[in-house]
């Protein structure tokens, strides 16, 4: 036996017992007569003691050669410490080592393996075997398997059964580009791994399954960012016999019960908003509702007033900032500056001292009167000693900027809270969007995504403005989840595929094993699939995924530590029939 108990677990109740640790040496402390090494595993640390006048000669000295990440296993007795220490879980306690055995040495490891360390995002990813030592680390997965057991066990409840869906599958198009992988026995063609199970929980349904949910993997080949990698792993959910309220009350109450399990929170509101209103009140689908700071739109009190920026503009429209009246002039130009770079794309920006005496001081005094702003202070909300900036352009583009710098400033006054939570809904997206690029519309969401029934006699005429049977989870400004009501009629599903650009022969070659499908009575149903890695981020207080995965890609989609993706060796590609032709 290796060990009788953990490093984390052992406290004045243990005291005078023999026990037996094994872990990695924290530190080591060498005060010639005395040694004293932290010895920790998963659960924690102890304080170990070797004593030259209790401790056996070749013991004590073989601690004297003890480095950072040893490997070791001690025997040893249970005593009182002298100094405790109220920050340790064993503070009370140390152990007086009788035996001591170097399982492994190692060498000095290329950073410091605490909670604050010396070594930089690279390194760490290089070696993250040795980063997974780091409490942070180490916590965030421990908290990431505390979110799946739990949403294992709410759905399992709910009589939903997990049902693992194929890695190896046709290639289909669903927005992004596939990982494709050669076939060494049907030579000249490939598999696709799954942008996500989506029709293989539809064909679930129409086997009969009701409620199936999935913990999966799922790879799309497509730029990266903080928030997103090439594997990732979704809660993927399917129900039959359901409507739209339905899947919204059941995932509602699987969110209320990761806030109430995971963090002590009881969610009292969970509003459900308009794809429209939060474009217009917020300037994008996922908005952050923590705090306020919502558009207004001003065109009406801002146009025609001899300032050819907004008299040009199809969008005018602000935000207040409370209690940015104060802001230098320093402050001011440096938030100007922000927005004027080319991630978000401003051209400039202009802005509105609410004074306390109830008068307006704006940088285009020039153009407005008194009665002119008191209009803008009104439409915006800003009150006495706050701040208007407003920004003007096309109507899109400039709500997308504005949003970035409502984000921006609400990070700098501290109002996007990690420890407080808003969730919501966001409804009623559009089923198409135009893409300028191809001349042709696309779907929102996904080709099954089933339309809203009574707009359906818009597809002929107006089919930018069929709104979709779909539903976003927003939570802290993120997208947490979505999901739709599914067509399940094959009727449907033809002409839907018929808007979308495909021809009856490439509906068929994509998706004619669904269309069959269908044609054996398929129930109506809907899911949702959540993403797991940006929930448990959110969750844990965090905005980005990596240290919620335990192995995670850098920003070009390399594995450091394993050096993947790598080159295979010529008789690998023979055997596939695969010529490497690299440009120059």
């Amino acid at each position: 036996m290796y060990r009788s108990h953990n490093c984390g677990e052992l406290n004045a109740t243990h005291i005078n017992k023999e026990v037996t640790l094994a872990g990695w040496v924290q530190k080591s402390r060498d005060k010639g007569f005395m040694v004293w090494v932290d010895l920790r595993d998963r659960y924690g640390v102890t304080q170990l003691i070797f004593d030259e006048s209790r401790t056996d000669k070749a013991v004590f000295e073989l601690a004297k050669t003890l480095g950072r990440e040893f490997v070791v296993q001690v025997k040893g007795t249970v005593i009182e410490r002298e100094s405790k220490n109220a920050n340790m879980t064993t503070g009370d306690v140390e152990i007086l080592v009788s035996e001591l055995t170097v399982l492994n040495a190692a060498i000095t490891p290329p950073f410091t393996i605490e909670d604050e360390t010396d070594g930089g995002e690279d390194i760490r990813m290089k070696y993250r075997y040795l980063d997974i030592r780091r409490n942070p680390v180490k916590e965030a997965l421990l908290f990431r398997h505390k979110v799946a057991m739990e949403v294992r066990k709410f759905l399992s409840d709910l009589d939903f059964c997990e049902v693992e869906t194929p890695y190896l599958i046709k290639s289909t198009p669903e927005g992004a580009r596939d990982f494709v992988v050669p076939s060494r026995m049907n030579q000249g063609q490939f598999y696709a791994l799954p942008q996500s199970p989506q029709t293989f929980k539809q064909l679930l349904m129409v086997g009969g399954m009701d409620k199936y949910f999935q913990i999966v993997k799922c790879f799309r080949d497509e730029d990266l960012r903080a928030d997103r990698q090439p594997e990732f792993t979704q809660i993927d959910c399917e129900m039959a016999f359901v409507e739209q309220e339905d899947i919204l009350n059941v995932f509602e109450g699987l969110t209320r019960h990761l806030l109430k399990e995971l963090k002590g929170i009881e969610v009292e509101k969970f509003p459900r908003m308009t794809y429209d209103h939060a474009m217009k009140t917020y300037g994008n689908d996922k908005p952050d509702i923590r705090f306020g700071m919502e558009f207004g739109e001003l065109n009406q009190f801002s146009k025609h007033k001899e300032f050819p920026v907004f008299n040009a503009a199809e969008l005018v429209v602000g935000i207040a900032i409370p209690g940015a009246g104060e802001y230098t002039r320093k402050e001011i130009d440096g938030l100007i500056d922000w927005v004027k770079r080319p991630q978000v794309g401003a051209s400039g920006m202009v802005y509105v001292k609410c004074n306390e005496d109830g008068t307006y001081k704006s940088s285009v005094d020039k153009f407005y009167d008194q009665d002119d702003l008191s209009n803008w202070a009104k439409t915006t909300g800003a009150k006495a000693g706050d701040m208007i900036f407003v920004l003007s352009g096309p109507a899109d583009k400039t709500r997308s900027q504005l949003s970035a710098l409502r984000m921006e400033v609400a990070t700098r006054l501290g109002l996007r809270k990690p420890e407080e939570f808003a969730p919501l809904w966001v409804v009623d997206f559009p089923l198409l969007e135009f893409d300028e690029e191809s001349g042709r519309y696309h779907a929102m969401h996904h080709p099954f995504t089933s339309p809203k029934p009574e707009d359906m006699h818009l597809l002929a005429t107006d089919p930018g403005k069929v709104r979709a049977n779909a539903y976003d989870m927003v939570l802290n400004g993120n997208e947490i989840g979505g999901g739709s009501i599914r067509i399940h009629d094959k009727a449907t599903q033809q002409l839907m595929f018929k808007y979308l650009g495909f021809t009856e022969e490439e509906a068929k070659n994509q998706f004619g094993f669904l269309m069959d499908a269908f044609q054996f009575g398929a129930p109506p149903h809907g899911g949702l699939a959540f993403g797991l890695d940006r929930l448990v981020a959110i969750l844990g207080g965090q905005e980005t995924i990596r240290d919620f995965i335990a192995f995670p890609k850098n920003n070009s989609g390399r594995d450091v530590m394993i050096d993947a993706p790598s080159a295979i060796d010529d008789k690998q590609l023979e055997e596939l029939s695969i010529k490497v032709n690299l440009k120059a």
